[in-house]
């Protein structure tokens, strides 16, 4: 069976479900659905030059990749090389088209250092090193049983806290964007990431289909956003949180717990019944309140990085 490597059509029914059926079978615990895929092929910023590749065999799609630079950073030339091959479709050559695809678009838009997730199993890792690429840092993926398991009960909140919906901020949303913005430049990376473009926030975040205004909770102090646990649903029963971060001026007082363990007791009442989340392995505080509630590691990925030239 032949092989061939070319870009996901967004008009393509059966391209957009066959990457979404393939990142599936690959990586269960993220969220993705035909229609966050063209989202963000369709509106994530120009200078990402962001390129979903499939790779088909038969007519049938066996492997992805989502490929773009990383324009927040105010280091040029960082790019992203996320690749997955359907798990009863690897060793037929569908990973290595992918990469020289992605590593030659990439290079054509000045990429200089490339980044790339890879699940923590020998196969996948072996595969990143035979192609020149080095671990980094490492990061896991936690799952809670939303339906069987018991959540922490809600907490009383100190008297200057208020515990709010996103979608009470839907009239104008800067506030959590810039929350979002101070939070996600201290979240441990190899690429520092600064959120500064209000626009394209509101495009790749704020209006992203699988983005749940009504499910991510935000903690006021004295009336201002604090805290935030940014909630993801699939529109059918899986639910993830992508951040949960607190104001530098706020730490220490648990408010980021009281966020998320609000949004998971909500999700819950909603009908939601697995619950997903991230965290980078260094990242001692919220490994310690996620396991409080009960996620469990189901998996692991390695960073590896790649410099070019």
């Amino acid at each position: 069976m032949t092989v061939t490597v070319r870009d996901l059509r967004p008009d393509a029914r059966a391209d957009l479900e066959g990457f979404a059926r393939v990142r599936h079978a690959a990586l269960p615990f993220i969220l993705i659905t035909p229609e966050s895929l063209v989202h963000d092929l369709t509106r994530l910023h120009p200078d990402a030059h962001y390129r979903p590749l499939i790779a088909v065999a038969d007519g049938e799609v066996i492997g992805t990749a989502q490929v773009h630079l990383t324009h927040e950073s105010s280091e040029p030339g960082q790019g992203n090389v996320n690749l997955y091959v359907h798990p009863e479709h690897t060793r037929r050559g569908a990973g290595t088209l992918l990469v020289r695809a992605a590593e030659e678009h990439l290079t054509a838009h000045g990429a200089t250092r490339l980044f790339a997730w890879v699940l923590d199993e020998p196969g996948n890792r072996a595969f990143a090193e035979l192609h020149g690429y080095k671990a980094s840092r490492s990061a896991h993926f936690l799952r809670l049983d939303l339906a069987n398991g018991i959540l922490p009960p809600l907490q009383d909140l100190p008297p200057d806290v208020e515990l709010r919906p996103a979608s009470a901020f839907a009239a104008d949303p800067r506030p959590l964007f810039e929350l979002d913005a101070e939070t996600t430049a201290d979240e441990p990376s190899d690429v520092d990431t600064e959120f500064t473009d209000y626009e394209a926030w509101l495009e790749e975040t704020w209006r992203h289909p699988l983005f749940s205004p009504e499910l991510t909770t935000v903690a006021l102090v004295d009336g201002r956003p604090a805290a935030f646990s940014a909630a993801r649903t699939d529109g059918g029963t899986r639910y993830g949180t992508v951040m949960t971060g607190t104001a530098r001026a706020h730490r220490g007082r648990g408010l980021a717990k009281l966020a998320k363990n609000d949004s998971l007791h909500r999700a819950r009442a909603a009908g939601y019944s697995e619950a997903f989340t991230g965290n980078d392995t260094g990242n001692g505080p919220m490994i310690a309140i996620n396991k409080w509630f009960g996620y469990e590691i189901c998996g692991t990925e390695v960073r590896h990085v790649r410099a070019l030239g």
